[in-house]
């Protein structure tokens, strides 16, 4: 594993697999960022990490490219998984409150939406 200056291990694994010690943020979450190649800087701003944190998380994910992209696929399949999952539970749940009327004096707010989506779509 990686290793700060003062020795204690930056990258650890945990039940939520490899971490940035110290930290709830997982190589994951940085493998989002950097796979859609953010800066390390804005990364780093994100997730408020230390300039020795971000460096040891993308040292890591650098010497282990291979291992930390499969473990990534997994993640990734297996969040998809749960969103499937979700959205079929949540499915009449979600529908009902589509259904619902809006609220009284949202009417405009209401209105400003449909049109924002209705050129968003025409744009497509």
């Amino acid at each position: 594993m990686t290793t700060l200056s003062n020795e204690q291990t930056a990258i650890i694994r945990t039940e939520r697999g490899l971490t940035i010690a110290g930290t709830r943020i997982t190589i994951y979450d940085i493998m989002d960022y950097v796979t859609a190649q953010y800066p390390p800087k804005f990364i780093r701003g994100l997730f408020d990490l230390t300039e020795a944190q971000i460096n040891a998380a993308l040292a890591y994910i650098e010497a282990h490219r291979a291992d930390v992209e499969a473990e990534y696929q997994i993640v990734l399949k297996e969040a998809e998984e749960l969103r499937l999952y979700y959205e079929e539970k949540n499915r009449d749940l979600i529908a009902r409150i589509a259904a619902q009327p809006p609220k009284p004096g949202q009417e405009a707010i209401r209105a400003k939406l449909q049109a924002a989506k209705a050129k968003f779509k025409s744009q497509l």
